[in-house]
Parts: C-alpha cells; sequence; structure tokens
C-alpha cells in the first residue's frame, strides 16, 4: 500500500479509491502480462469485476483463499464445515488460476468457487448482491479495504483465521495505519497462526486476536495419495536414493543442480517440482541447457537407469512426492523468498532441508529445527554436505523421519480452535431465515 501521510481514516480511504481508479488500466495491463506465461489469467475476466454467471446457493459460507498454499490450507476447515452445516453452500473465491485449480482439484464440485473481485466499490457490489454470503472467511492475511468495510455495512461478519504477517509486510501496512487499524478493527474475529503474527496484528491496531495455530498441521496425507506414492517410487527406482526438491522458485532450480554435481550420492536421481506450474517449461529449458539427462512426471513412464533428474510436472501431487523420496529439501528458501510451507513432508515423516530464508514460515519452521525434523543449510555448498551426509546414513534419515511425525502430531488442533471463533456467528447467521 502507498503512503498517505498525514491523512486521517476516511482521507486515506478516499484516496485509496481514487488510487484504484487510477490503477485501473494496469489491472488489465496485469492479467495481460500474466496470461503470457499462464493463459488462464484471461479467462472468467469478468469475475476481476463483479461479473458472476453461476447462480449461489440459498445460504453461503464464503472462504477466500488467494493462491494454492492457503487453499490446501483450507482444507481442513472447509471438510468441517461441510460436517456441521451440510445443507449451506460453500464459495471458495481465489485470486490466482492454480489457486482455482488447486480448489478444483481438491474438492470437485462440493465446493463452488470464483474469483474474488478486485477491490473496487462497484465489483465488491456486485459480488456481495449476487453471492449473499453469510459469514465470510479471509485465510492467512488479505486486507482488501473496500470488500471489508462493505460486509460490516452489511452486517456479514469477515473473520481472518490462520492469519500470518512478517515483519516486512506489517511494516508495509504500518506505513497505512489509520486505514489498516480501521479495516482490522471492521472484523469480526482475527485468528493468528503465532503469538509473534498476533503481536503484529496488535501493533496494526486489531482490538483482539486469538493465538489458534497453524491449519496446515491438521492436512492429513490423504490415502490416495500415499498409493501414488508408492506407485511413484516403483517408477523412480525402488533402489535408488531419491532427492526432491520441492516448491522452488525462480533461480533455486540452478543452485539444486550445482548442489547435485558436487555431492557424492551413487545412483542419486532427484526430483525437482517447481512452485508454480507456468515455470514447468521454463525449468525443463534449463535442464536441456545444462545437459542433464532428465525425463518429465508428466511421461508417467519408468525412469531410466541414465536419468538423472526428473521434472514434476504436474499438479495436486505434492504428497506423492514426499511419501516417494528418501530427503526433502522445500524450496522458496535459499534465495530471499520466504520459504515454503514444510509441514506436509514432516506429517509424512521425510527428513527435511531448508535454506536461510524462511521468514513466510517462521515458527513452523523454528519448531521443526527444534525438533530435530529439519536441518538449515546456508548455501549451494552445505546443501551438497548434506545431501551426500543424510543419503549415506539411513538411521540419521529414519531419525529425522521420526521426530517429523512427532512433530506434526504435537501441533495439531487449530482447526477445532478457528472454529471456535468462528462458532457463534455461524450459529447465528446460518439459523435465520433465508
Amino acid at each position: 500500500m502507498p503512503t498517505f501521510p498525514g491523512m486521517s481514516h476516511p482521507g486515506m480511504l478516499f484516496a485509496y479509491r481514487l488510487l484504484l481508479w487510477a490503477a485501473m488500466p494496469y489491472a488489465f495491463w496485469h492479467l495481460w502480462r500474466r496470461s503470457r506465461r499462464q493463459p488462464e489469467y484471461l479467462e472468467h475476466v469478468g469475475e476481476r469485476f463483479g461479473r458472476y454467471a453461476i447462480a449461489p446457493a440459498r445460504t453461503l459460507i464464503w472462504i477466500h483463499a488467494v493462491s494454492v498454499g492457503e487453499t490446501r490450507a483450507a482444507v481442513p476447515l472447509v471438510r468441517r464445515l461441510r460436517e456441521r452445516y451440510p445443507d449451506h453452500g460453500i464459495l471458495l473465491t481465489h485470486m490466482t488460476p492454480t489457486g482455482r485449480q488447486t480448489g478444483s482439484e481438491l474438492f470437485g464440485d462440493a465446493v463452488q468457487r470464483c474469483y474474488l473481485p478486485y477491490d473496487y466499490p462497484f465489483a465488491v457490489r456486485r459480488f456481495l448482491d449476487h453471492f449473499r454470503p453469510r459469514v465470510g472467511i479471509i485465510m492467512e492475511t488479505e486486507l482488501w479495504p473496500n470488500l471489508i468495510h462493505s460486509c460490516r455495512g452489511r452486517e456479514i461478519p469477515v473473520y481472518l483465521v490462520n492469519a500470518r504477517l512478517s515483519e516486512k509486510s506489517a511494516a508495509g501496512y504500518a506505513r497505512v495505519r489509520g486505514l489498516t487499524e480501521q479495516t482490522l478493527r471492521s472484523l469480526a474475529g482475527i485468528s493468528a497462526q503465532t503469538r509473534a503474527d498476533a503481536e503484529r496484528l496488535r501493533s496494526l491496531g486489531a482490538p483482539a486476536v486469538e493465538v489458534t495455530g497453524n491449519l496446515k498441521f491438521d492436512i492429513a496425507p490423504p490415502p490416495d495419495q500415499a498409493e501414488l506414492g508408492r506407485r511413484l517410487r516403483a517408477r523412480l527406482g525402488a533402489d535408488r536414493p531419491v532427492f526432491l526438491a520441492a516448491s522452488t522458485r525462480e533461480g533455486e532450480e540452478r543452485i539444486v543442480l550445482d548442489a547435485l554435481r558436487s555431492a557424492r550420492v551413487p545412483g542419486l536421481l532427484a526430483v525437482i517440482v517447481p512452485r508454480h506450474p507456468q515455470r514447468f517449461d521454463e525449468v525443463a529449458g534449463l535442464l536441456q541447457r545444462s545437459a542433464v539427462p532428465f525425463q518429465r512426471r508428466s511421461a508417467d513412464s519408468p525412469v531410466s537407469p541414465e536419468t538423472r533428474v526428473v521434472l514434476g510436472d504436474s499438479m495436486g501431487e505434492m504428497f506423492a512426492y514426499y511419501a516417494a523420496c528418501d530427503l526433502a529439501f522445500v524450496g522458496g528458501s535459499l534465495l530471499p523468498l520466504g520459504g515454503q510451507n514444510l509441514i506436509e513432508a514432516c506429517a509424512v515423516g521425510k527428513p527435511v532441508l531448508v535454506g536461510p530464508h524462511t521468514f513466510n514460515f517462521e515458527e513452523a519452521t523454528r519448531l521443526a529445527l527444534e525438533a530435530g525434523a529439519a536441518k538449515r543449510v546456508a548455501d549451494e555448498g552445505e546443501l551438497a554436505r548434506e545431501i551426500e551426509r543424510l543419503l549415506g546414513n539411513p538411521a540419521a534419515r529414519a531419525a529425522m523421519g521420526r521426530a517429523g511425525l512427532e512433530f506434526a502430531a504435537r501441533h495439531r488442533g487449530a482447526t477445532d480452535r478457528v472454529l471456535g471463533l468462528l462458532e457463534p456467528a455461524l450459529a447465528r447467521v446460518t439459523s435465520a431465515p433465508g
């Protein structure tokens, strides 16, 4: 958000709305630019401005999950809400095509899904007029002032749940403190992942924040993914040591490849799974230029003994990748990108390596390191040494795997605590006549 020094909250909100109108051409340019790598950005454009074709359920619980990570985190909450309120529809909104696709893969037709509109007053009004949600639940940290203020004006309680806020993000919101504080005070309730997240939110003016833990600890590996993992391991080769580089971000694949060249592990096979599917072809090009023998997971064929890397160009199989590997590195952490979720790897009992930059998952990473479930590496050289050490030491891998299972089990229960926060509003609004 930009800075508007010296302005009151109404003045800042007015300036925010003026800025949105000025940025309208950028919104279309942004969609076009993103579509060059991911054509799906040009689909359902009308939804970005509040135009919807789907017919909403009569009574609707709305959950906003901006992209893939938030959508996956919502899984235990969505399942419990469907069990507890079977007569109510669930609307899942997203901002990215990959988030929308993930929602489709996870829930099928059990929930409705669409894009949340951009935060223009006219688009927000159309969204709320069309869907008429009884309750809104925003996953992690998506603060849209016009949307949240409009919901309060219509007496639609909106909760921010599983909230996380890095120091960098908190500093950005602090630049527009008046607008941020009023937006936070317009929420019906806030649940944070950690005490540090709660303190940062309180410092921005949130009146009350409950610490409920991280919903991602409640995500159980689906049985079908375990079976898929067994089949995938057979494809990779049961006797080869398998190293997984999961959720890698731009620039990390080259570092990983350099580390693999240095690691002396006979028969080593690496599986590289880029975080964003629009980068699959880009990473394939890097492997070709590097003269690395590789195969694509999408080919679904047995891996040749000559193959050194499998490119994980598939969606919805992350648990299977973890189940099939011997050692996992969780990406986004070798470069200052904040890291990705390491809980899934721990939950299937696999030893985990992370880089030095994990500020997006600060608490979960710290706890995993303290539990002995994960090991931090500073750079390419340390990554190579740990790959070599752990793949050559089955006992050390087994100990880290057991620690990961215990770590994941010990921190479950966030879903029950979040539902406890939501229960009064859910009970009140869902009992009201449609």
